[in-house]
């Protein structure tokens, strides 16, 4: 029996192959997105997963807020782990990981610096599953000076030779650290990637007791089920006894006459497998995904599968009446309804299984493209992806049985005799369903369109915002340090470049990643009116270099030998310290972690600029002279860049072969701030582009199902004088009719959904009303393009053909 189902189906879909053929794509299209957000939605959920203990480990975070902003810190202070440790009984772990950046390491003749470094506890590698190839992940950092690496970075040091007892040289730390132990490479699903990790017990300040001053990573292991909002609760004790003292001598406040101040400080802890969607913190490790993009993909991919489905179902529909004698001749002939429908439901798997196939295909091709707009590293391994054979099967049978099920039954209820005779037509629930159908495509359709714009305007804007600060023609040259002594000359030898306007040298960079810090200090003699700050170390050709404009005082002055203890704030400092336009001639004291006070006068007031994401307000910042830089800012003046960097870099290895030229642009590090918002434009962008095409299949498939439809009255209509612009005209206005409904359905929804989007810039663009008409718009002439051919068809074709049976 299924024999013949099959052979039949077979031939009925080659006898329509193009029309097949386009069901077919269709639905490949449809499966193949959202096979494709799922793999990059399961990627993002299985962050940090691999970990044995992971629904154990929370990371300890400090959070507070007071005059000046927020406190929102992704590490905290040395003594966290082992007190909490000591305090609590339900802390089983607690170990700490110190970031040190990448390094110079030699051995023999060969140095490297491309390797990130960390220094982890003893006991580092019994809460976290990274498994030991070679040493004991007990032992390995008890001893100072030493260090474990992972398996590509013992290739690359040691090649084929055996790395434990090895010797590294790390000439920044001007140590020695000897190799206790070999580890696989890190998962890329985790939220840190190091690949050497030295003993804590190496560094002095992991001994140090200080309360105000944070530098460490500290996580925890509670025991599994335990509800760790209860240990939060305790956590102010903690604060209590141990940050009060020390608040008390640097600030001359109790925690409680600091708190009635309206400040709130206080530790929290973050299930390790929320930090790399769920976190909102400074400092942390690395950058890290956003769970709204999880759920923005997650519709995408419902809603490309469904509309993927209602396209099947209305091209089936569509060629209902070519199929209506066929279901008459076997009705006669004894075929009861559920052969019928199996028979159609069999042409139904069918298509979803030719659907797979080309699905699959599409995901092989599209998944680097999509990597690298999404900047993902996605594969489709089938022996890693367990999951994506019974996903497919899965798929295969509900979107079969979604597809194929309306046409199945649609198509096998009608009456013989009427088809017979030549006279079949829908009733009133089947084309109000096709058109809901319909409504529903382009409903999806606006809103993408709205939502992709929406997205571009607001990159469109931060592109245009004045910053504050000129960051075209702005060269960075990283990792000076590597030049010791040669710096100056360096420098020098740029300034007489004729294409060279100034160099700076700074930690310090208003875009792109670079130095961070939380600067306390009081205004005056008013020790208990402290204010929260960023300190920018800079030198006396900072602000000239990036453009930066002084709207008060006058900037720092080789001139003048006090400028040493001279400060430059910004208008924002200025009003949170109580001086708005009057802050020349006042000081502000800085509060070391040891107790030492810290004055400084101040000398100017720079103009405000956006030293961080427009996601956030400006906050207060001073700036003062100091010398511990790691970029050299160099502005230049010429076209002739490529030569620029030539010969910058000829004189770069002329003073120094440890280490390569690395350069980058300022425009460039603004711009990969928001490489996140760029991704979700472009990913958007073509999400909304493949949505529209199969809400145009659908609509294809309506406009033929119509015509067929209203042959005779086509007919009639032209033999009674109607032209075929009136034709064509009254087959389009139903669908136009359908288009604004769902233009009307989708403008509060798109509306809401992005202007929350948006209230996470606190500088943002506006949604005009002038998005929405143009959605309307693109949809209009989207809708009568593709129906004009069915329509024009129609309108042409000979009214003796469709008239001759009556």
């Amino acid at each position: 029996m299924f024999r013949n189902y099959f052979k039949i189906a077979i031939r009925n879909l080659w006898r329509n192959k193009i029309f097949s053929g386009i069901n077919v794509f269709g639905l490949a299209l449809g499966i193949a997105t959202c096979l494709l957000i799922i793999l990059f939605i399961q990627n993002e959920l299985s962050y940090d997963r691999f970990n044995k203990k992971s629904d154990q480990i929370y990371r300890v975070v400090f959070r507070g807020s007071m005059e000046g902003g927020e406190i929102k810190e992704a590490n905290v202070m040395p003594p966290v782990a082992q007190t909490f440790k000591n305090e609590y009984p339900e802390v089983l772990e607690a170990t700490r990981i110190r970031n040190d950046g990448r390094p110079r390491i030699s051995y023999g003749t060969k140095t490297y610096r491309e390797s990130e470094l960390a220094f982890a506890d003893s006991n580092f590698f019994q809460v976290f599953s990274l498994p030991f190839i070679e040493g004991d992940p007990k032992t390995a950092l008890l001893e100072p000076y030493s260090v474990v690496i992972t398996r590509t970075t013992a290739k690359k040091f040691f090649g084929n030779e055996d790395a434990l007892g090895k010797v590294l040289e790390f000439k920044d730390q001007k140590a020695t650290l000897k190799v206790t132990g070999v580890i696989e490479d890190v998962p890329q699903n985790s939220h840190f990637h190091f690949d050497l990790f030295g003993s804590m017990s190496t560094l002095p300040e992991a001994n140090s007791q200080t309360w105000l001053a944070s530098n460490f990573f500290t996580y925890l292991v509670l025991p599994k089920g335990y509800d760790y909002k209860k240990l939060e609760a305790k956590f102010p004790l903690v604060v209590e006894k141990y940050i009060s003292p020390q608040l008390k001598q640097a600030m001359g406040l109790t925690i409680q006459e600091f708190q009635k101040k309206g400040n709130k400080i206080g530790f929290y802890l973050q299930p390790l497998t929320d930090i790399h969607l769920h976190s909102d913190l400074t400092g942390d490790i690395e950058a890290h995904g956003d769970i709204r993009y999880v759920y923005i993909f997650s519709a995408v991919a419902v809603f490309m599968l469904l509309l993927a489905c209602i396209n099947f179902m209305n091209l089936s529909t569509a060629g209902a009446s070519k199929r209506a004698r066929e279901v008459g001749v076997r009705k006669v002939l004894g075929s009861m309804k559920w052969e019928l429908v199996r028979q159609f439901l069999v042409e139904s798997f069918i298509l979803t299984g030719l659907s797979m196939v080309i699905a699959l295909l599409i995901v092989y091709w599209a998944i680097p493209i999509f990597n690298n707009l999404a900047n993902q590293n996605l594969s489709l391994h089938l022996q890693s992806n367990k999951w994506v054979i019974p996903t497919l099967i899965g798929f295969a049978i509900f979107t079969g049985l979604l597809a194929g099920s309306y046409p199945a039954f649609y198509l096998s209820s009608f009456n013989p005799v009427t088809v017979l005779k030549g006279k079949f037509s829908s009733n009133k629930k089947s084309i109000g369903l096709r058109s809901g159908l319909v409504v529903f495509q382009f409903f999806v359709s606006i809103c993408l369109i709205i939502g992709t714009t929406v997205v571009y305007r607001q990159l469109s804007y931060i592109q245009q915002k004045k910053l504050g600060y000129d960051r075209d023609q702005v060269m960075v040259v990283e990792e000076i340090y590597w030049l010791g002594q040669n710096k100056d000359a360096f420098r020098q030898q740029l300034l007489q470049d004729p294409r060279v306007a100034r160099v700076s040298e700074s930690g310090y960079l208003p875009a792109g990643s670079s130095f961070s810090n939380n600067y306390f200090a009081y205004p005056d003699t008013k020790s208990t009116q402290m204010v929260k700050s960023v300190r920018y170390d800079v030198d006396y050709d900072y602000i000239p270099t990036l453009g930066m404009d002084i709207v008060a005082g006058r900037n720092f002055s080789k001139e003048f030998g006090t400028d040493s203890s001279g400060v430059i704030l910004n208008e924002t400092a200025a009003r949170a310290f109580g001086w708005n336009q009057d802050a020349l001639g006042h000081t502000i004291t800085h509060l070391e972690n040891d107790g030492k006070k810290f004055t400084y006068h101040v000398v100017g007031v720079v103009k405000d600029f956006h030293f961080r994401s427009l996601h956030e307000m400006i906050t207060p910042l001073v700036m003062i002279m100091d010398r511990d830089y790691s970029f050299m800012i160099v502005k230049t003046k010429t076209k002739d860049i490529q030569g620029l960097i030539e010969t910058m870099k000829q004189k770069w290895t002329a003073l120094t072969s440890e280490s390569p030229f690395i350069y980058s642009f300022l425009d460039d590090r603004f711009n990969n701030t928001y490489k996140a918002e760029q991704n979700i434009g472009n990913i958007l962008g073509i999400f909304a582009g493949l949505t529209i095409f199969v809400a145009c299949l659908g609509l294809f498939g309506l406009a033929t199902f119509t015509a067929e439809q209203r042959t005779k009255e086509i007919g009639i209509r032209k033999v009674l004088g109607a032209n075929v612009s009136g034709i064509v005209s009254l087959l389009s206005k139903d669908f136009l009719k359908l288009v604004f409904v769902a233009f009307i359905i989708a403008c509060p929804v798109a509306w809401f959904v992005m202007n929350k989007w948006l209230q996470e810039f606190a500088y943002r663009t506006q949604i005009n009303w002038w998005i929405f008409v143009s959605a309307a718009f693109i949809a209009i002439i989207i809708t009568i393009i593709t129906i004009s051919f069915q329509a024009i068809k129609a309108a042409l074709a000979n009214p003796v053909n469709s008239l001759r049976s009556e």
